[in-house]
């Protein structure tokens, strides 16, 4: 089997893995092509897809996520979490509260922001089909349902299914969903001293066809679907941004503007990329998650804030206690009304997570060095899942409070569009349009944060796994998921579909690579268990081998055991 890219990066060997590099970038710019030029043929194309891939393997993204979440958890708290990713005695490169900004803000930013009150608000006002609070809203003709009198206790009971809904698609199926991949690059870069790249996390099955086309490929799909997955989340960005920009200047944003925006941030985010890890991205994620606690206690301190705290309690124990049946719920018994709803929300999650799980994996994996698997786990599995619950518990709260006992008027927003929730929230508030403004640069930092990120694993995987990958192609890469985002916002002007399709699609074949990925873990941190037990029985037979030998020499006679 010949190899056609080479194994490692170093002195005497190319920049750039050209077989992936040059078909992942002709795919990626073949797709904006198509969408700017033939927007109306594309848009047709991709809800075709999307329906297929949908009533197809809906049912199968959620069993495989279910999967990953049981996985994590058994690896984490198994002795199998011992191993060190590194050396054994090597510390983290990272101190703990860095790194966990920049893996927070590289695996949730915008999303966190853009459906922080979009989602409870809108399963409040469309409730999952064949839920108690569908059958609760399809009993009252009002508009909102929930405005009637007579709904009005049953009303708190959809809206704490409505939070509980949420914590599933934010809780710990995503994160798991990373875990697998940034633990498998980790162990492999960080233990095993291979290149960044997919294709060698793959080696304990594959064997030497990663060294052949076939790693070429795997690298190529995680090329691809990263740009997507990434492109997807900074069109939600934008999309909020120009949501932000009308709730301050009055100014409604159109098509033409979004690209603008687009273009813009894409511009400040290569400036970042080209910084690199230890300064751009890391400064940039401390001040990301800096502004988002504020943001966060703002809302909490000014808001209701007894019932925004006895809500995160409530919910938390709910959703501990029903997280099997909700993980399973796919609407089998409501029909085209249930695969509608799943494509829209958890699906539509499960697709995005997994095609965002190459660049959130492999970045995570690269700023983990020297730490221990079950650091690694509970780092990227409880931590963050417990700030989204925070998040949303404040933020989806008091979006619920407001609509159930005050003003109302965000399900109007929501079904406006999703992304002018946020503003229809602060717009309530105290000091409504310094807060905005704000919650604006919240949301374009987070853009670049994502942006400069995947830019770097993007490039990282494009050059054979070269850690430091050459500036050039950081700007490439930067400039391309940018146009990949201009396209989505330009196939999004009519809604959403066209960000829900992409990821959707992206995720079928990283899906398959991270069930290998699985198994290779598996396989490599049980041989790493087996030769710590065989060297602690060495170790022990060597020690009683020391101390029959002394007694001997000491004339104390036959030793019996």
């Amino acid at each position: 089997m010949s190899e056609s890219s080479p194994p490692t990066t170093g002195p005497g060997r190319a920049k750039v893995s050209r077989w992936v590099f040059i078909p992942a970038a002709v795919l990626i710019v073949a797709f904006v092509g198509y969408g700017a030029g033939f927007t109306d043929h594309a848009t047709k194309l991709f809800r075709s897809l999307h329906q297929g891939v949908i009533a197809s393997f809906g049912w199968f993204y959620t069993v495989i996520v279910a999967i990953f979440v049981v996985f994590a958890i058994v690896v984490g708290a198994s002795r199998l979490g011992d191993v060190t990713l590194g050396r054994d005695d090597e510390e983290p490169e990272f101190r703990i509260g860095s790194w966990l900004a920049m893996l927070f803000a590289a695996g949730m930013g915008i999303g966190l922001v853009f459906w922080g009150v979009a989602e409870p608000v809108s399963h409040l006002v469309d409730p999952r089909p064949g839920s108690a609070g569908a059958r609760v809203a399809a009993s009252s003709p009002a508009d909102p349902w929930y405005d009637a009198p007579e709904l009005r206790p049953e009303a708190g009971g959809v809206a704490q299914e409505a939070l509980l809904q949420t914590f599933l698609h934010w809780g710990l199926h995503p994160w798991a969903i990373y875990a697998v991949v940034g633990l498998a690059v980790g162990y492999t870069i960080h233990r095993k001293g291979r290149p960044v790249s997919i294709r060698w996390a793959l080696e304990p099955v594959l064997g030497r066809y990663v060294r052949s086309w076939l790693g070429d490929v795997i690298d190529i799909v995680a090329v691809v679907a990263t740009v997507i997955g990434v492109a997807t989340s900074l069109g939600l960005g934008v999309l909020q941004i120009g949501a932000g920009i009308e709730a301050v200047s009055g100014v409604e944003p159109g098509t033409f503007l979004r690209v603008m925006l687009v273009i813009g941030i894409t511009l400040a985010a290569t400036l970042s990329v080209v910084s690199g890890v230890a300064r751009g991205i890391r400064w940039l994620s401390n001040i990301n998650v800096s502004l988002m606690f504020v943001l966060l206690g703002f809302v909490l301190v000014t808001g209701p804030t007894l019932f925004l705290l006895r809500g995160l309690i409530q919910s938390l124990g709910l959703y501990l206690q029903n997280l099997f049946r909700l993980s399973f719920t796919v609407g089998a018994e409501q029909g085209s009304a249930g695969l509608e709803w799943s494509a829209t929300w958890s699906t539509f999650y499960w697709g995005w997570w997994m095609s965002w799980a190459p660049f959130v994996g492999i970045f995570i994996a690269r700023i983990s060095r020297g730490r221990t698997v079950r650091q690694f786990i509970a780092g990227t599995l409880l931590v963050p899942s417990f700030a989204s619950f925070v998040w949303f518990a404040v933020l989806g709260g008091a979006g619920l409070h407001r609509e159930l006992f005050g003003s109302g008027g965000l399900g109007a927003a929501v079904e406006r569009g999703e992304e002018f929730a946020l503003f229809a929230l602060l717009d309530g508030l105290p000091a409504a349009t310094l807060v905005s403004i704000v919650a604006l640069v919240l949301i374009a930092l987070f853009f670049i944060t994502s942006s400069d990120s995947g830019s770097l694993v993007v490039d990282m995987l494009a050059s054979g796994g070269d850690p430091d990958p050459p500036i050039w192609s950081r700007v490439f890469w930067a400039l391309l998921e940018g146009a990949v985002a201009a396209a989505l916002v330009v196939l999004a002007a009519g809604g959403l579909e066209a960000l829900q399709t992409a990821p959707i699609l992206a995720a079928l074949p990283v899906s398959l690579v991270m069930l290998v990925m699985c198994v290779a873990i598996w396989r490599n941190l049980r041989a790493e268990r087996l030769a710590a037990v065989r060297a602690q029985r060495s170790r022990r037979a060597a020690e009683l081998t020391e101390q029959v030998s002394r007694r001997l020499e000491n004339g104390e006679g036959e030793y019996s055991s």
